[in-house]
């Protein structure tokens, strides 16, 4: 049987990004898979734009998502909303044919610096997937509160709590993975 394919969704651009390492420490739990980090760097979202076609990179990102058996959202959480680059993301993704989150099992988790690692934004993620029609994990959330300290050098978690709470998550994620 083949590996599983996922896709990794960062909604940080930021090199070093929290966001990031936290994706990288899901994809590591997820195990054995054919892993990918989408590249969500798009020109900001413009029917100008769109009606002289779909960016290539826009194109790709959706072929990442279609080809995907699971996705990991890791979203930060800026001004109490998602970044502009995940909405942007969203929104773009959306105006492709196809549908190509309608049923995908998706896992939103999230770091930030504040105390509540990011809640707003892990719901305001979940909210918009809804009308994508993603099949987002009904896990409990994993938020990284105070994400500057909660990482070590290589990446990884510091936390035993955070690290047993991802690999429930994943757990349960990669059990409805194609």
């Amino acid at each position: 049987m083949a590996s599983p394919k996922v896709l990794g969704i960062s909604g940080s651009l930021r090199s070093g990004s929290f966001n990031t390492k936290l994706l990288n420490v899901a994809i590591t739990s997820f195990g054995d898979a054919e892993a990918n980090v989408a590249d969500i760097n798009f020109p900001l979202y413009d029917g100008d734009i769109e009606a002289q076609g779909i960016p290539d990179a826009v194109q790709a990102f959706a072929a990442q998502i279609a080809e995907a058996d699971a996705v990991i959202i890791s979203s930060p959480e800026y001004n109490k909303g998602i970044s502009g680059a995940l909405k942007n993301a969203l929104d773009w993704v959306s105006r492709v044919e196809g549908n190509v989150f309608r049923g995908k099992p998706t896992l939103v988790i999230g770091a930030a610096a504040g105390r509540t690692g990011g809640e707003t934004a892990y719901f305001m993620t979940r909210h918009c997937l809804t009308p994508l029609g993603a099949t987002v994990l009904a896990t409990p959330a994993v938020l990284v509160a105070g994400a500057f300290g909660e990482f070590n050098d290589d990446g990884t978690l510091k936390s035993e709590q955070y690290q047993a709470s991802l690999d429930d998550a994943v757990k349960a994620l990669r059990s409805v993975a194609g």
